[in-house]
């Protein structure tokens, strides 16, 4: 994850002063590309610990097609919701803010976020009905696996002003080469202390999940950024993470299935990093 750490002193020297959304404040850079290789480790952030239960959680939820943030819950802490009344998710405050502002029903047990990731992915709303775009690109990559068209967009420009939060990892695609899987995210804004990690953890552990479907080896996880930034209050533990030595990287051991109908039935508990080192938590303010 050197590339990562790379990426921070990257915006911390060459980043430009910007007011954002939030009114926190942003440093950042436009247009920042990291390559990933997936053939020997994880890119599992080391300079502090990973939320891997989250990331896993988060990615089955939009795999499943959901746009309930309780029933992100659920899957996440491996109860039912009404059990989880006092638990949070990294969607929580989207919910209870956006989207109750949008209108949508917000529950102890229901939080809608409207048309979000998991929507889009599997449920994408077309003229001529709902179009499953994770099913599709599965079944196009296995039949045409050369094709330049297997991509998967979250930006419905029809859709964005009825999500609770419009999708900062807009669009992704894959790359068949020599029997690799490959794949690249455009993520239109990025908060590179939290976020960042995040979504290298969660598509790189898709493309190892769509491998294993289409009896693939994986080969890299490329990451484009538009807006990459560091919120103004998060410059100090940026610079203690840049403090610290990155450790080796962990293996991912993920559980068996061989169709979209049984991953998606699989729980974060089956998956895990193996030998995964890393630093102390880092505490960061979050900006909603």
């Amino acid at each position: 994850m050197k590339q990562y750490l790379q990426a921070l002193e990257h915006i911390l020297e060459y980043g430009k002063d910007r007011e954002d959304r939030t009114n926190t404040g942003t440093k950042g850079v436009f247009g920042y590309q990291m390559r990933f290789d997936l053939r020997n480790e994880f890119p599992a952030v080391t300079t502090k610990k990973l939320a891997w239960r989250s990331v896993v959680g988060e990615l089955l939820w939009m795999l499943e097609g959901s746009s309930d943030e309780r029933r992100l819950a659920e899957i996440t802490f491996e109860k039912p919701r009404e059990e989880l009344t006092d638990k949070t998710t990294i969607w929580t405050a989207n919910a209870d803010n956006q989207a109750k502002n949008l209108g949508y029903t917000n529950t102890d047990t229901e939080k809608d976020l409207g048309p979000v990731y998991g929507h889009q992915w599997r449920s994408w709303d077309a003229a001529i009905g709902t179009v499953d775009q994770i099913a599709e690109v599965l079944e196009n990559m296995y039949h045409d696996p050369y094709s330049r068209r297997h991509i998967v967009s979250a930006w419905n420009v029809d859709r964005v002003n009825v999500m609770a939060l419009p999708p900062c990892h807009t669009l992704f695609q894959f790359h068949i080469q020599d029997g690799e899987l490959s794949c690249q995210l455009y993520q239109r804004s990025v908060d590179a202390p939290l976020g960042l990690p995040f979504n290298i953890a969660s598509y790189s552990l898709l493309t190892h999940m769509f491998a294993q479907l289409l009896g693939l080896k994986v080969g890299e996880f490329i990451h484009t950024s538009g807006d990459l930034h560091i919120y103004q209050n998060q410059i100090e533990g940026i610079r203690e993470q840049l403090k610290r030595e990155p450790l080796p990287g962990p293996k991912l051991e993920m559980p068996k299935f061989s169709n979209l109908d049984e991953l998606v039935k699989t729980t974060p508990s089956q998956y895990k990093l193996i030998n995964y080192q890393h630093h102390p938590e880092i505490k960061m303010p979050f900006a909603v």
